[in-house]
């Protein structure tokens, strides 16, 4: 338990000593967090042989992306599911969309694949397919019913996310997309550790303008720069409404600080993009479509198409440092 001097005062993640270093889970930060016996045993990444376990089996894997957001609702699992097919546009390209959101696993209603179920082959668990370029893994095709309550503690938690790494057959995978629930916990830690034994490209950070949003965003962003994850950059979802009617814009959440704008400008952080209010685009969900091909002519599908060339164009670069670096 933590002592009581560390209970009066507030747990700055400022103050964390980061997973990686020889102070974690020792520090007086440490006090409290529901991490530091992890860390403090030294479980802040893969054994060797867990290492080489999960390198084997996504060392096809050639780009890998998260999307994080310190908020709940600000529609990271609808971006999520955008870039993805976005990406698989490209018939040309293998897509995976792998959903570690244990407790609200809302990807399988929105890839339209509510009701199916996971196989085993003898590689392993066969992701579910949505096209032939497109696969999907989800803790929501393992339930009985989607109404089922996931009531897992931690470890369990971290148990299935290194099951859908180790255990999941990917096969040749250009970019595999990772849908995160929202905060700096369990799964977030989990899901970096598990991905230092091969790679990540950066991490893809999801807002609305409001300060109430911005505010989590924020520990979101100290969250990858402590774990040392590349942050690709910032989406601002819900940026505005333009009335199909009479075509005025109004400022649903107003950006009250700034926005996303200024507190990228404040933290050096890239912005990607703004996508603006769209009935549709939470028709296309419920209905589990793609909204990109139901609204080619929306302003969001032109925003989405924008961000999504723009965290291409990033990975792109970062596999070519990379391999400039070998």
């Amino acid at each position: 338990l933590p002592s009581p001097a560390a209970l009066q005062r507030p747990l700055c993640l400022a103050e964390c000593p980061g997973t990686g270093s020889a102070q974690a889970g020792r520090a007086a930060a440490c006090q409290g967090c529901p991490n530091q016996g992890l860390c403090a045993a030294g479980a802040a990444g893969p054994d060797p042989a867990e290492a080489a376990e999960l390198q084997a089996r996504l060392r096809a894997v050639r780009h890998t992306v998260l999307v994080l957001s310190g908020k709940g609702g600000v529609g990271k699992s609808t971006f999520s599911t955008v870039l993805a097919h976005g990406l698989a546009a490209d018939e040309d390209k293998q897509v995976a969309l792998l959903d570690i959101d244990i407790c609200g696993p809302s990807i399988p209603k929105m890839m339209g694949l509510e009701g199916e179920q996971v196989h085993q082959s003898g590689s392993g668990w066969s992701p579910v397919y949505v096209e032939e370029n497109l696969g999907v893994m989800s803790v929501g095709f393992l339930l009985s019913s989607p109404d089922d309550a996931v009531i897992w503690r931690g470890p369990k938690k971290n148990g299935l996310i290194k099951q859908f790494l180790r255990d999941v057959d990917w096969g040749e995978i250009d970019y595999l997309i990772v849908d995160t629930p929202p905060g700096t916990s369990d799964e977030h830690l989990s899901i970096v550790q598990y991905l230092s034994a091969t790679h990540i490209d950066g991490a893809v950070i999801v807002t609305t303008p409001q300060e109430i949003s911005l505010q989590d965003v924020r520990k979101e962003i100290n969250f990858c720069h402590k774990v040392k994850l590349p942050i690709i950059g910032v989406v601002e979802n819900m940026s505005g409404f333009v009335c199909p009617k009479c075509k005025n814009e109004s400022q649903i959440f107003p950006p009250t600080t700034g926005g996303a704008e200024k507190m990228c400008q404040n933290l050096n952080v890239s912005l990607l993009g703004k996508v603006p209010l769209d009935p549709q685009i939470g028709k296309s969900c419920d209905r589990g479509q793609s909204f990109l091909s139901e609204a080619p002519e929306s302003p969001a599908t032109l925003s989405y198409r924008n961000i999504i060339q723009r965290i291409q164009e990033y990975c792109e670069q970062h596999h070519s440092q990379e391999e400039k670096s070998i």
